[in-house]
């Protein structure tokens, strides 16, 4: 068993000033325990937009009227409240857990040897975005779910997943300056790719703001458009998005690039596969919840695939350590 070192004075003062400081000047954690913590972040992040999407597709939105508290005088649902309540107050409760993920991931960040500055300041990126989050869902809730707010709401929670991904390749990589294994023609294909997916996701917050799933039963203003149109925009870019996939899994392999930016752009076309087989099910189906929840989740799904495709286009190697060159352009009528 490891023994506790005793605290004195000095110790108590020490860590009141700065308790992570404090924490790192007496635990190193294992590469293996950072990773985790990174990825705990990510996965809860996920969590919250998923269990959020049952939030609105049970009509739970409006279940706590007020907030910070849940009704006036009471933090947590009262005995004449419904079940709406509770479904909308164990949503609002597992943004503690989130907290206690990030806060996790931060600790973890902060007392890696040798101290990554980097590193930490995603982790308390997070954070902030966690709180900026909750705020906003707490106006959400207060202007009746105006729908601009609710789609503003989950492109902020795609902030935060954004930053949780690269956070969690960050803590699998070393503190070298970034070295691209392709060239710089696929490079742009990639960020092509990347913003095509962000519209994408976009366009979807755009089909909810305008579909019948309000998020509570009573009346809730609407965005002004019909939401098939948007949906069937929603659809074109998905398709540009899968084409995009598709000819860039094509180019890697024409240049013979290393094996984690195929492997990486092969899951993302599965996935996009997957998540248009949903779409198209739920579009004809007059969107069932189940399934609009299971796509939300594809999501996620799509988003973090498109950004581990952008983020092994390149290595970070920790120092000391070779690596080889980009792979060679291809052009027209040669294989590189």
């Amino acid at each position: 068993m490891v023994r506790v070192p005793k605290l004195n004075a000095a110790d108590a003062a020490a860590a009141l000033r700065n308790p992570l400081a404090f924490i790192a000047d007496r635990w190193t954690p294992r590469p293996g325990t950072v990773q985790r913590a990174a990825l705990a972040a990510l996965v809860m992040s996920v969590v919250i937009v998923v269990t959020g999407g049952a939030v609105r597709l049970t009509g739970s939105g409006l279940g706590c009227p007020t907030w910070p508290e849940c009704t006036d005088g009471s933090l947590t649902p009262t005995n004449a409240l419904s079940y709406h309540s509770a479904i909308e107050f164990g949503n609002r409760m597992l943004t503690y857990v989130l907290c206690a993920a990030v806060g996790w991931a931060i600790i973890a960040a902060r007392a890696e040897k040798p101290y990554r500055r980097g590193l930490t300041r995603l982790g308390w990126a997070q954070f902030w975005l966690v709180m900026s989050n909750a705020v906003l869902g707490g106006i959400v809730v207060l202007v009746g779910l105006n729908p601009y707010t609710v789609a503003a709401h989950f492109l902020l929670a795609t902030a935060l997943i954004t930053v949780a991904g690269v956070m969690w390749q960050r803590t699998r990589e070393g503190d070298e300056a970034p070295r691209p294994l392709v060239g710089k023609a696929v490079q742009q294909l990639v960020w092509v790719l990347v913003v095509a997916s962000l519209l994408l996701i976009a366009a979807g917050t755009v089909v909810t703001g305008a579909g019948p799933h309000a998020g509570d039963s009573s009346d809730v203003k609407r965005i002004p458009i019909d939401w098939e149109t948007v949906a069937k925009l929603h659809a074109v870019l998905a398709w540009i998005v899968v084409t995009l996939t598709f000819a860039l899994w094509f180019v890697l392999k024409a240049v013979d690039a290393p094996k984690g930016p195929q492997d990486r752009t092969r899951d993302l076309f599965l996935i996009l596969l997957g998540q248009g087989v949903i779409g198209y099910v739920q579009y004809f189906t007059h969107l069932p919840e189940a399934l609009v929840a299971l796509h939300m989740f594809g999501s996620c799904l799509v988003w973090i695939g498109a950004l581990r495709v952008l983020l092994a286009l390149r290595e970070r190697p920790a120092s000391g350590v070779d690596l080889p060159g980009p792979a060679p352009e291809v052009t027209v009528g040669t294989r590189a």
